[in-house]
């Protein structure tokens, strides 16, 4: 089932030594600004997810906090309440230092947390995991990348493997246990219409690519990564951010399309 891990890319990948090189991606400073984001998710004319997310990016650190809800099709979603939150650095690429979430739903009350010393993603997870994965993501898969939030501020910050370039190149993830890269292709522009926009979006194919820390009865088959989650993006204060305005993805029982109800992006005087 997909639509967890398309929650925590929106609340949004390959070989250890590519991951190393991008520790730092060269990237300029983003403008300072704050964002407000609600979003709604349906299955055909069912509502079945709810997310919001705000955040703010100054000169030299940000944060956001995410909040993701199930709601409807009982028979086909499992219940969720997770609620996330990061806290980084700026000045280059996003840099995060803290990130955790907790699902009030799971009954476990399992803090999924992620420190990142020395640009090194480090699971921190109470109580842990029965198991990390068959393999767990080792030192150096986890060098460089960063947690779902971080990495869809990055995709709007064209803050990928190849920066400055909106919706290519790749960027590494990891969740606390799974590590995976978005691989990000332009796949042209289209004119869309939601309650947060109207106007022309770019049409961003992004590409779930599984790395390591998956057991095998969770690791995505061949058919659940073979097409791509696609994403709509809007830009936003003036340019500086493009965020998601339409998601839509496939899963077995239909697709899946979240869509953007309000966006709030101000600028902030520093």
């Amino acid at each position: 089932m997909r639509l967890p891990i398309l929650a925590a890319s929106v609340i949004a990948l390959a070989a250890s030594n590519v991951a190393a090189a991008r520790d730092n991606v060269d990237a300029p400073p983003a403008p300072p600004m704050n964002i407000n984001i609600s979003y709604s998710g349906s299955v055909i004319i069912f509502r079945v997810a709810n997310i919001q997310l705000s955040g703010q990016i100054g000169g030299e650190n940000y944060g956001a906090t995410a909040r993701f809800t199930t709601a409807g099709l009982a028979a086909l979603f499992s219940d969720a309440d997770i609620e996330a939150g990061i806290s980084g650095y700026t000045g280059g690429a996003l840099q995060p230092w803290r990130y955790e979430h907790l699902n009030h739903s799971s009954g476990s009350g399992r803090v999924v947390g992620i420190d990142f010393p020395a640009g090194v993603a480090t699971p921190d997870v109470v109580p842990p995991f029965g198991s990390m994965g068959q393999p767990p993501a080792n030192e150096s898969q986890r060098a460089g990348a960063v947690d779902p939030v971080s990495a869809l501020l990055r995709l709007g910050l064209r803050q990928s493997s190849e920066p400055g370039e909106l919706c290519s190149g790749r960027i590494p993830v990891f969740d606390g246990k799974a590590r995976y890269d978005l691989r990000l292709e332009v796949a042209g522009a289209n004119d869309i219409r939601t309650r947060a926009w109207r106007g022309e979006a770019i049409r961003c194919h992004a590409f779930y690519e599984p790395i390591a820390g998956y057991d095998p009865e969770d690791m995505p088959s061949e058919s659940d990564i073979a097409e791509p989650v696609v994403l709509w993006l809007a830009p936003f204060n003036g340019g500086g951010i493009h965020l998601p305005v339409r998601i839509r993805t496939n899963s077995g029982f239909g697709a899946i399309t979240i869509e953007a109800r309000s966006i709030s992006v101000e600028p902030v005087a520093e």
